[in-house]
């Protein structure tokens, strides 16, 4: 996983906690490299999960929920740094059905082999879009904070309901979004 995911989230425990929290935590990991990423490097899997596992652990908060609060922080700081993307489109639909075609393209065009999940979206009407979403990773919960964050950014009032998980045995996740009114 690149480093700008390890970043982001020391960021996120730092902003919200403190970093006598985060200090804590890097202790608990304890990672190879004494937590020091550089964004574009890339880091073992293993080590988000860690870091996901320790800081649900340090706040007594579910581990789906921290990877959710995560994916949500993690779409403010992609945002700010890659706000490109945001630009090509004004509304958070437009947005996510280009993930596939637009962000991921360009991002195997910048790395060899990055590990990019697989989104596919359905655009079943106005108001609702479904969600494909594939990885060997299986961040599904990852992948529902960056639509939460999304769709903050783009100022729409959003239901999300997870259809499908492969944690619940199912082949892909589906994510079903739907604007409220």
């Amino acid at each position: 996983m690149k480093g700008v995911v390890f970043i982001a989230i020391n960021d996120m425990v730092e902003d919200k906690f403190g970093i006598e929290t985060w200090e804590s935590i890097l202790n608990e990991v304890n990672p190879k490299n004494g937590g020091i990423y550089t964004s574009t490097e890339d880091y073992p899997d293993e080590e988000v999960v860690s870091f996901v596992i320790a800081i649900s652990k340090a706040l007594s908060v579910d581990t789906t929920e921290v990877t959710r609060s995560f994916g949500t922080f993690l779409f403010g700081e992609l945002n700010r740094k890659y706000d490109i993307f945001t630009k090509l489109t004004d509304n958070l639909f437009d947005f996510l059905c280009s993930i596939e075609n637009v962000i991921h393209k360009e991002v195997r065009k910048l790395y060899e082999n990055p590990s990019l999940p697989s989104l596919d979206c359905q655009k079943i009407n106005d108001s609702e879009l479904l969600v494909k979403y594939s990885s060997p990773r299986k961040l599904c919960y990852l992948a529902e904070g960056l639509i939460l964050g999304a769709s903050e950014f783009y100022n729409e009032d959003i239901t999300l309901k997870h259809e499908s998980c492969v944690h619940s045995g199912d082949d892909v996740c589906r994510l079903r979004v739907t604007k409220n009114a």
